[in-house]
């Protein structure tokens, strides 16, 4: 028992807003005037009071975030910065904040981008166009486990973000979500790990530069997301060991997983079903909230990913290095090579990105008009399930299947392949 209440009492100094403030204020980030007040109030009101994922605080409309308190709101000195704001979300970002430093605000903003749509969209795709389809997929299938996972327990355990104040809010694009764990450091964790793993022995590379890459990619992000005041400390911890948790689960049957998506005849019937069925799972774990949008969009990426590379298999195009070329080496890079390369991920981010609009503009109208929702308030109607899984799902079912199959054989039609 000695042992638990140790652990208890250490779980709750790890959680405690007030170690997430200290870390901002020693990289010089700083809050209006009148933001010491307010978080004096605050700590003689008790601490941080019940916050629900997402809802209105005082009948009042959404809050300022999830677990945010009326605090301070006179001008900041210094740099001056507002937070990204969600539309989807009526948070105004309208918590003004100053930082002694932009280099590190710059280094973690990068380390938060890391685990956002915007490096995703840029990294899977130069992975699978112009290094390594095979590494590509296995870095898919287990990032889509990964986030599946992560989100859902975020939706179980329901812990709310750190209070604010003491916290300073950088970032409100997530605050509707709940806190643990942080997905950012399950994603920052898994993919430069799972990176490693399956890349040595495959690519010729020292074993200490994948370390050191890893390394300062995990802690990156990790740090970024304290720095953000977007997650306490236990958060990114939890995170960062749930991530290789499920690292040690999936990394020895990845190669079974991939297998099975190119050569089982009825693979994409029973991948779309089991994607689309954890999707609607996920979606009754709580009310609205950003990370259902997020998880269904995973899902559906994973889905179109693995769809997309049967029908590679099944219509013979190849996208894998032949076997003769192992091991990979980056010693044959050229400019003729570097060239090729910026161009095909030029042309197909741009696909991918039309694709992403034509399919948004044709789910959430046709999902609206189908179950009845009036589509007057776009916001409010992606809010409902009957809208938000399909558009979600369809679309980024659409973008993946793009990634994998479309744009490779647009490539292989105008020589870029």
């Amino acid at each position: 028992m000695a042992v638990w209440r140790r652990l208890a009492r250490l779980a709750a100094h790890l959680q405690d807003p007030r170690k997430v403030a200290a870390f901002q204020r020693l990289c010089g980030v700083e809050g209006p005037s009148g933001w010491a007040d307010a978080e004096q109030q605050q700590q003689r009101a008790g601490g941080r009071g019940a916050v629900v994922n997402g809802g209105p605080s005082g009948g009042q409309g959404h809050p300022a975030g999830n677990g945010s308190v009326a605090g301070g709101a006179g001008p900041p000195q210094r740099w001056r910065r507002r937070p990204r704001r969600n539309s989807l979300t009526e948070e105004d970002g309208s918590q003004e904040f100053s930082t002694r430093s932009r280099f590190l605000y710059y280094l973690f903003s990068l380390g938060t981008e890391l685990g956002n749509e915007l490096f995703y969209i840029l990294f899977f795709p130069f992975c699978i166009w112009n290094l390594d389809a095979w590494l590509g997929r296995r870095l898919i299938i287990i990032w889509v486990w990964v986030m599946y996972l992560g989100q859902c327990t975020k939706d179980v355990i329901r812990w709310p973000r750190p209070a604010s104040p003491p916290v300073v809010k950088l970032e409100v694009f997530y605050n509707s979500e709940y806190s643990m764990p942080s997905t950012h450091a399950m994603s920052g964790t898994a993919i430069p790990l799972a990176l490693l793993l399956l890349s040595y022995g495959r690519w010729q590379y020292p074993l200490v530069f994948g370390l050191i890459l890893a390394f300062c990619w995990c802690s990156l992000v990790c740090c970024s997301r304290i720095y953000m005041g977007m997650h306490s400390i236990l958060d990114v911890i939890a995170g960062f060991l749930y991530a290789i948790l499920i690292l040690i689960v999936f990394h020895p049957v990845v190669d079974l997983i991939d297998n099975f998506n190119l050569t089982y005849k009825y693979a994409p019937l029973i991948i779309i079903s089991l994607h689309l069925a954890l999707g609607i799972f996920s979606f009754t774990l709580d009310t609205w909230s950003t990370s259902r949008g997020d998880t269904a969009q995973i899902l559906g990426c994973g889905a179109g990913v693995a769809c997309g590379s049967h029908i590679n298999y099944i219509m013979g195009l190849k996208l894998d290095p032949p076997p003769h070329t192992l091991p990979l080496s980056l010693s044959s890079l050229t400019v003729t090579v570097f060239g090729k390369a910026i161009l095909r991920l030029l042309i197909g981010v741009i696909v991918l990105l039309l694709t992403k609009v034509a399919m948004k503009k044709a789910t959430i109208p046709l999902a609206c008009k189908i179950f009845r929702i009036p589509h007057d308030d776009v916001r409010k109607a992606r809010q409902r399930m009957e809208v938000e899984l399909p558009y979600r799902y369809i679309t980024y079912g659409m973008v993946g299947f793009s990634l994998m199959f479309i744009v490779p054989s647009l490539f292989h039609f105008i020589g870029l392949s």
